[in-house]
């Protein structure tokens, strides 16, 4: 009977852990991030008063992620809007936002969103009128969408950048939307790679070590389960 018992607690272990690690992947997946803006903030289609917001992904795919704000605890739509990859060579520990340069009194206007630790980040897709505007204001290239575009239509309209001179261009000229490749002109030694695998001496010695407590630990179940029968 103790042995059972045993058994079960081993089990409903297992699965508790496996429910915790199920629920932080799934934060990850959506890179869920509570921010508090100290002034009004612009985002595509809208302005955003200051205060506390939820910022997560509700759907990913290629290149183009759709992005749900939300009141503070996690509730409220306030707004859906488009983004998509923005590469970076360097990630931080930290959540990174970038503004676009705003104009008097304007609010700063929303540009980018990176997540810690993530070489890549979302950069926001604005309706296209107001797109040309940032453009010429900030003097940077800026993705843009057609006015108006539903929700249900965010994963299939065409995206293009919209640069200072207001001329449209392909989003992937002027924004690293894939992972930038980078190549090592000078081939690893092949020395390096020779002393990097163990001998094979040590790498038997925790396999021997493991299998003698696994010896013991079925010889102490086998003794108490036989004291117990008796």
């Amino acid at each position: 009977m103790k042995i059972m018992k045993t058994t079960f607690a081993v089990l409903a272990l297992a699965v508790f852990s496996l429910i915790c690690v199920s629920g932080a992947h799934a934060d990850e997946w959506n890179k869920k991030t509570v921010m508090t803006f100290s002034q009004s903030v612009e985002i595509p289609g809208q302005i955003l008063p200051a205060g506390t917001y939820t910022i997560k992904l509700v759907d990913i795919g290629s290149d183009r992620h759709v992005v749900q704000f939300l009141d503070a605890d996690g509730i409220h739509v306030f707004a859906t809007v488009l983004a998509i990859n923005n590469w970076r060579l360097h990630p931080t520990g930290e959540t990174v936002v970038k503004f676009a340069e705003r104009s008097g009194d304007n609010p700063e206007a929303l540009k980018a969103w990176f997540y810690p630790g993530d070489n890549f980040g979302q950069e926001f897709v604005y309706p296209k009128a107001r797109a040309v505007e940032l453009a010429i204001e900030t003097k940077e290239p800026v993705p843009a969408i057609a006015e108006e575009t539903p929700a249900s239509e965010l994963k299939t309209a065409p995206i293009v950048a919209i640069t200072p001179e207001r001329t449209e261009v392909p989003v992937t000229e002027v924004i690293a939307t894939a992972q930038p490749v980078t190549e090592d002109p000078s081939p690893a030694p092949v020395a390096v790679a020779q002393e990097t695998s163990l001998p094979k001496t040590a790498s038997l010695l925790p396999l021997t070590a493991l299998f003698g407590l696994a010896c013991l630990g079925c010889a102490f179940v086998v003794k108490r389960y036989g004291t117990e029968r008796s």
